[in-house]
């Protein structure tokens, strides 16, 4: 499913204690999500104060289908440029609105105030409403 999707909800922790949740582009780098973001955000700031993170992935509209894995880990940081384009490249490809002729110009002029970060999951759990699903009949 992980390697299916390309948007998942972070949560980051706030100075406060209370949860920041925000909508990321990703992808799948050696088994593992990885995102980017400017290094001047908030979710940047949270998680140079405090590595923890939680990933989500869903899908489904009504209640049998649905179905999503939740990834609880520390997101390591990527500040060397290689890293950072090579995570940029990987998200932007994947992205409808990119065209694959200004892919490169896009990542390379992002990657300047960004920097990458690798998820390393601590703890996985899924659900599949779709197996709820009372059998026909």
């Amino acid at each position: 499913m992980l390697a299916g999707s390309s948007k998942l909800q972070l949560a980051t922790i706030n100075p406060d204690g209370t949860a920041h949740l925000v909508t990321m582009f990703y992808t799948m780098l050696d088994g593992r999500i990885a995102f980017w973001t400017y290094r001047s955000s908030q979710k940047a700031l949270n998680i140079a104060r405090d590595p923890r993170v939680t990933c989500l992935v869903e899908t489904g509209e009504e209640y049998f289908e649905l179905r999503g894995v939740q990834v609880a880990g520390r997101a390591l940081c990527i500040s060397d440029p290689d890293g950072v384009l090579d995570i940029g490249r990987r998200i932007a490809a994947r992205m409808r609105d990119v065209p694959a002729g200004a892919l490169e110009d896009y990542v390379t002029h992002a990657a300047r105030k960004r920097f990458g970060y690798i998820v390393a999951p601590e703890r996985v759990v899924s659900w599949d409403h779709r197996k709820l699903l009372p059998p026909a009949g």
